[in-house]
């Protein structure tokens, strides 16, 4: 008859500033035949110290310490031991920590209000290279995601295409008139924005009619746009 297999253990350290808090979170986790807690720390200095003693697979780590910056502490943490999985375990859902905190690495984001179930499950996930968040933080990502998404559509939507000037069909300062008829300058008004007089103005209007071969400023600025040659503005 052959040996049962013995799981071999997740092992974790826990760092928080609250040392009950730690204490709950230890005894969670020790209830698990699979799951053992090596040691606690609070503050990122001890999560660095003491995941060098102990090389533990995930660090359980809270982002608002009180003497340390949590995402410091994490990005620290990773870049020395890359091997460590870490989850985050905060009262904190803001989108931009928990943004960073992925960018960082991180693996799992828990709110403090998860259950043990939870936390467990978290624990397990994250142990096999999952990803783990806490469906609050889940929910904040996917609207953040959706609102960015959709400004970026409302504003390809409306983006001006970019210009491509005539210059196959009319000069440099033909062009520079036509994108001035397209912003409703009179003659006189495009004489002064180019320095100009209406003489030369007129000369040049009737130019780039002929060449665009249409019968008035109405119609060249019409076509003009149709071929992205001016700028709607």
């Amino acid at each position: 008859m052959q040996d049962k297999q013995v799981e071999p253990k997740t092992t974790l350290i826990i760092i928080d500033d609250h040392p009950l808090f730690r204490e709950g979170i230890k005894r969670i986790l020790n209830c698990e035949e699979t799951l053992e807690v090596l040691a606690e720390g609070k503050d990122g200095i001890e999560a660095i110290e003491l995941t060098g003693q102990h090389s533990p697979d995930i660090v359980i780590l809270d982002l608002n310490m009180r003497k340390t910056n949590g995402i410091e502490a994490v990005r620290n943490l990773i870049n020395q031991y890359p091997e460590t999985k870490v989850i985050i375990l905060s009262t904190h859902d803001d989108e931009n920590d928990v943004i960073y905190a992925l960018q960082s690495g991180v693996l799992g984001y828990l709110l403090k209000e998860t259950g043990a179930n939870s936390l467990v499950k978290a624990v397990k996930a994250v142990a096999k290279g999952e990803s783990y968040l806490h469906p609050c933080v889940a929910y904040k990502l996917l609207k953040a995601y959706r609102h960015l998404a959709s400004t970026a559509n409302h504003k390809k939507r409306f983006q001006q295409p970019s210009v491509r000037l005539p210059l196959h069909l009319l000069s440099r300062r033909e062009s520079e008139v036509l994108q001035l008829l397209a912003d409703g300058k009179s003659n006189r008004n495009l004489g002064e924005a180019l320095y100009i007089s209406e003489k030369t103005v007129k000369s040049h209007v009737n130019n780039i009619l002929k060449k665009m071969e249409v019968n008035d400023r109405t119609q060249a600025v019409v076509t003009a746009i149709k071929n992205g040659w001016v700028k709607v503005r």
